[in-house]
This record gives structure tokens, C-alpha cells and sequence, in this order.
């Protein structure tokens, strides 16, 4: 899987992540997240991985913080660990990727840049019982084209 590809299952985790820094009090998406492969629509072209988990360890009004599980098609496990800012700035979430949150009410909208300029540009919400969470996603390769995608992730 390609960095940029790594960074695309990266940004959607970090929306389950910031969206619980949009409820306040709230700590329900502290835990395990599963990527629910059959309600996802991943972007034309992109890699899918066999399996995604998420495990997050906080997630607040300042930062995220949580480590990601992606396994690949040909069965290679990658592992990584990442806390964030979420005050809407850019910030490095690995060596070629910067990611800006920005909260607004029960949503989070983020945008992460790749080295040659490409963008993911993602808004997140969660199903009214919050066993859910549905990220809708737009990436553009820089040069003007666009694709929509489609996240689903289910509370283990």
C-alpha cells in the first residue's frame, strides 16, 4: 500500500477521532473501530485493504491520539500510532502528510495534503446511536480531478 494510500485509511480514522472531540463531555468513541468493508465505497483505483482497526485511546477537544491496524490484500500488517492537534491548523501526521481539523457541532471536517499536492477532504458523522460512523470523503490529485469515496466504521 502506498503512503498516500495509508494516509487515505489515516484521514478517515482520524475523523472517528475528532468527531469525538466535537461532543464535549462525551468519550464514546474512546475504543475499537472496525472498517465496515461492505458499506464503504473506497475510491476507484485505490488499493483495499483486507481489514482496518482502529484503536483509540483519546480523543478530546485539544487532541487525538490512537493507533491504526491496516492490513493489506497481500496479508502485509501495518501498525501506527498517531496523536494530533484539532484546532484547524496543518500539522504533520507522518513524513509527506499534513492534516487540518476543524470542528462544527457533531461533525468534524478535515483536510490532509499529500507531497505532489493531492488533498482528502473528508466530513464525518455519527449514527444517532453512535455504533456508527460514516465519513464522506473527496480526493483531488492535485492537478483538478476528483473522487468521491465512502467510510463506514462499526464499534467492536
Amino acid at each position: 500500500m502506498s503512503v498516500l494510500g495509508l494516509s487515505r485509511w489515516v484521514m478517515g480514522l482520524c475523523l472517528v477521532l475528532g468527531v469525538g472531540s466535537a461532543l464535549a463531555d462525551s468519550n464514546s468513541f474512546v475504543g475499537r473501530w472496525h472498517w465496515n468493508r461492505t458499506q464503504s465505497s473506497p475510491p476507484p483505483g485505490e488499493p483495499v485493504p483486507t481489514d482496518v482497526i482502529a484503536e483509540i485511546s483519546r480523543a478530546d477537544s485539544m487532541h487525538v491520539r490512537w493507533s491504526l491496524t491496516v492490513i493489506a490484500a497481500q496479508g502485509q500488517n501495518s501498525v501506527e500510532t498517531f496523536d494530533a492537534v484539532a484546532n484547524g491548523e496543518f500539522y504533520p501526521i507522518n513524513s509527506d502528510t499534513t492534516a487540518a481539523f476543524r470542528l462544527n457541532g457533531n461533525v468534524l471536517q478535515s483536510t490532509f495534503k499529500g507531497p505532489s499536492g493531492q488533498t482528502d477532504t473528508l466530513t464525518c458523522a455519527l449514527s444517532a446511536d453512535q455504533r456508527k460512523m460514516t465519513c464522506t470523503g473527496v480526493l483531488s490529485d492535485g492537478s483538478g480531478r476528483t473522487t468521491n469515496y465512502v467510510d463506514v466504521y462499526d464499534r467492536m
